[in-house]
């Protein structure tokens, strides 16, 4: 990351002034005053000749913006095309151009690795639709489009992880292995292990890949995805679990909208023009997030004027149609619905005791676009109540080592999990779940 001019970067370019020294491209744009020798590798964008001059953009992806290489013709050499690899050797001066804060003056361009621009995918100063560059998942990364979404799932995975330093569902997928000589499972969730960790640790979190055999091909399901994952000891309150939440949401994309400004705008501008999606980020980072529990949020459904595919009752589901219903009814800011049907939540789910209509400590964090983009509960810690619920479903053998986490030092606690190419969805309003994760690979489709 680029540091202020007294930063480490450069004393470094002082104390080696008579080296090129290597920059990003993001650190070439904003360096504060010429440099007498640099270097920066990339690959390129565009290629102009002139009859005086030649112009070179290239990119490393560290920015959406590119630097402007400037040159003497007799530079220019057949292998210098659109896609090449290339480094540039020369001096970092001031850019005329209103739109661009610095510029390469080269002296030498080297063609690090050629590419014909006529068999390439991908053409300059083109702008291919998604479905186009999703045909090509070991060069998409190269499109702006992509390039802008990676750079923001970084910032937004940071932002994840510094939020949990500073401040499963048990469900199993059909295929099965035999590798560690007992049957075993892809997992849909680490949060069972979590609650493992939760016990020693307090406060814990996971982000990694996750895996659902799911025959979808929608869009919004994948084969492989990745979820934030928390457990919290010592919580009593779905509020609790709710704040955590709601904070973390806030937290990343005020980080990512401050970090990558012109990705996001690339996004808002090119792929969801009509959405008014920064906007409509900005005030609900302002605003409290919506709560209603289960039961009222299926009596407003049974009230609408809209006709649902799905007939809403209560101990049913909410489907994704019913889930976007409620946000636009709520003002189109996020919404928690909580206290669900004791039979429609998983065994480890802690039961409310309430009674005729009997629910549980469970919440749905539900965003407008996607629907259900969160979910959580507080755990059932009590030892009898969990113990009867999985004789009755004939898990107790299975879950033995669940059991003893109640009998050795148990305490109330809970947890979420969020979907983070959902996430990012929402936050650049992208339609399809198959552009926000760099490798999509869902039902009877796995290119790379």
């Amino acid at each position: 990351m680029l540091r202020a001019r007294g930063g480490w970067w450069w004393r470094g370019l002082r104390r080696c002034a008579s080296l090129p020294r290597a920059l990003r491209v993001r650190e070439a744009l904003q360096a504060p005053e010429p440099v007498e020798q640099v270097k920066v590798q990339g690959w390129v964008r565009s290629v102009r000749s002139q009859k005086e001059v030649l112009f070179l953009h290239i990119n490393d992806g560290s920015s959406l913006e590119s630097l402007q290489i400037v040159a003497d013709p007799s530079l220019e050499n057949r292998d210098l095309t659109f896609g090449s690899a290339v480094e540039v050797q020369g001096k970092l001066v001031k850019s005329p151009h209103k739109m661009q804060n610095m510029e390469l003056k080269a002296e030498t361009i080297r063609v690090v690795g050629p590419c014909n621009a006529l068999l390439f995918p991908l053409k300059m100063k083109e702008r291919h639709p998604l479905e186009y560059v999703r045909q090509f998942p070991h060069l998409r990364c190269r499109n702006n489009t992509l390039g802008s979404l990676l750079r923001i799932r970084s910032e937004a995975t940071a932002s994840i992880h510094s939020f949990f330093q500073v401040a499963n569902e048990a469900k199993e997928s059909a295929e099965k292995t035999h590798f560690f000589n007992v049957p075993a499972f892809l997992t849909v969730s680490g949060q069972l292990h979590l609650e493992v960790m939760a016990g020693a640790f307090t406060r814990v979190f996971t982000f990694g890949p996750t895996f659902r055999a799911e025959n979808s091909q929608s869009r919004r399901h994948l084969a492989e995805f990745y979820m934030v994952e928390a457990e919290l000891s010592f919580t009593e309150s779905l509020q609790d679990i709710m704040q955590v939440m709601e904070d973390l949401f806030k937290t990343v994309t005020s980080t990512v909208l401050s970090k990558c400004p012109h990705d996001v705008e690339l996004f808002h501008k090119h792929i969801a023009p009509g959405q008014k999606t920064k906007g409509r980020l900005e005030q609900m980072l302002k605003k409290r997030f919506v709560i209603i529990s289960y039961s009222k949020a299926v009596e407003i459904l049974k009230q609408a004027s809209q006709a649902f595919t799905f007939k809403p009752e209560w101990g049913c589901d909410l489907q994704t149609e019913h889930e976007k219903y409620l946000v636009k009814h709520c003002g189109e800011v996020p919404v928690f619905v909580i206290n669900y049907p004791y039979d429609l939540k998983p065994f480890y789910t802690r039961d409310n005791e309430d009674g005729p209509q009997h629910t549980v400590a469970a919440v749905d964090l539900l965003v407008p676009g996607v629907g259900e983009l969160c979910g959580g509960s507080l755990r059932e810690e009590r030892l009898p109540f969990l113990e009867s619920r999985l004789q009755r479903l004939g898990l107790a053998d299975t879950y033995q080592w669940y059991l003893d986490l109640r009998k050795f030092g148990s305490v109330p606690h809970g947890g979420f999990g969020m979907g983070f190419e959902r996430y990012l969805q929402y936050i650049l309003g992208v339609d399809n779940i198959k552009d926000v994760i760099p490798f999509p690979r869902f039902s009877h489709s796995c290119l790379l």
